[in-house]
C-alpha cells in the first residue's frame, strides 16, 4: 500500500472489513454510521500507509485502533449535539420505556464506563471490545490480532483489573 498498490488495500479490506465494521457498529449503534467509520479508517490507512511500522503492532491492530477512535469521536460528537436538547432526550427516553431520571442515570453510568475504558491502553481496550462487544473467544482474538493466546489472556486480565479499579475509584 505504501507504494500505492490498490490491490494491497483490497486485500486488507477483504481480511479485516468485517471485524472493523462489527467494532464500529457496536460503538455507534447505527449501520450507516458504522459504514462511514470503516470507510474513513481504511482511507486513513491508505493515506498513511508509508508511516506504518510493523514493530509497533500489526496492521489489524492499527486499523482497529483507527476504527475505535473514529467511532468514539463520532459518538462523543453526537452526545454533545444531543446534550443541548433535553426535550428530545426525554422524548426518546419515554419512547424507550424509561423515565427521564432513569435515562439520566444510565447516561451518567455510560459516561463513567466510557471514561474508564478510555484510561486503558489501546491494546487492552481492543482486546476487551473484541471479547465483550464482539463476542469473540480469547482463542479467536489471538488469531485475529496475531498474538499468542497467553498474551491475550494476560492483556484481558490486566485490562479487567484496571477497569475494575478505575470504576471503583469513581464510586468512592
Amino acid at each position: 500500500m505504501a507504494s500505492g498498490e490498490q490491490a494491497a488495500l483490497g486485500e486488507l479490506y477483504d481480511r479485516f472489513a468485517r471485524v472493523a465494521y462489527g467494532l464500529a457498529l457496536r460503538i455507534v449503534c447505527d449501520h450507516g454510521l458504522a459504514e462511514d467509520v470503516v470507510q474513513e479508517a481504511f482511507l486513513s490507512v491508505w493515506r498513511a500507509a508509508g508511516r506504518f511500522d510493523r514493530r509497533q503492532g500489526s496492521a489489524r491492530s492499527w486499523l482497529l485502533m483507527l476504527v475505535h477512535r473514529r467511532a468514539l469521536d463520532l459518538v462523543r460528537g453526537n452526545d454533545r449535539d444531543r446534550a443541548g436538547d433535553d426535550s428530545d432526550r426525554a422524548h426518546t427516553s419515554r419512547r424507550n420505556g424509561r423515565s427521564a431520571s432513569e435515562a439520566a442515570a444510565l447516561d451518567t453510568e455510560r459516561r463513567t464506563v466510557e471514561a474508564a475504558l478510555a484510561s486503558l491502553s489501546t491494546k487492552e481496550r481492543i482486546v476487551l471490545e473484541l471479547a465483550y462487544y464482539g463476542g469473540y473467544s480469547q482463542q479467536e482474538i489471538a488469531a485475529r490480532l496475531g498474538l499468542p493466546i497467553g498474551t491475550v489472556k494476560s492483556q484481558t486480565s490486566e485490562a479487567l483489573r484496571r477497569l475494575r479499579d478505575s470504576l471503583a475509584a469513581t464510586r468512592q
